[in-house]
């Protein structure tokens, strides 16, 4: 019974116009280099354009499949096409027309639906790598705030 119901469930999400457009998204930004083209934008422009595709995979998996591990994976490989392509020089665009972050992030939703488990697998690698990033990211905005208080209360006394 619980097999027929994931299939039910990966029909439905497979057949959802978002699944579709995300689809057709994909093949426009990465087999027709549009994101690598969007990333020469001057002053980072570009790669937050290249950034906000990403968030119909962020919804796709936070509303349709509902997964948070498959949510922070997306996020990875997505923050990391941004960080790739605000490298300066053109080297970030360079790197930009190969990476496909797109594909990597179409690839992740389908085998997290079809329940293939080395997708599984690599989805909860990135999502623990996601986690333990926003984990330091926010200690060191902690430790930074503490700083500011403290250099402030020395700079007034």
């Amino acid at each position: 019974m619980n097999d027929e119901k994931r299939l039910k469930a990966q029909e439905r999400l497979n057949e959802s116009s978002a699944y579709r457009t995300m689809e057709q998204m994909q093949k426009l930004l990465d087999q027709y280099y549009l994101d690598g083209i969007i990333g020469l934008l001057p002053f980072g422009i570009g790669d937050v354009l290249s950034a906000l595709f990403a968030s119909v995979y962020v919804w796709f998996a936070f509303t349709k499949v509902r997964s948070v591990p498959l949510v922070l994976a997306i996020l990875n490989n997505s923050l990391r096409d941004v960080m790739l392509g605000l490298i300066p020089f053109y080297v970030g665009n360079v790197i930009d027309f190969f990476h496909r972050a797109n594909r990597q992030n179409m690839t992740l939703v389908r085998g997290f639906v079809d329940g293939d488990r080395d997708v599984i697998r690599e989805v909860n690698r990135k999502a623990l790598q996601s986690a333990l990033l926003i984990g330091f990211f926010l200690l060191a905005i902690i430790g930074l705030i503490v700083l500011l208080v403290w250099l402030t209360r020395w700079i007034l006394s």
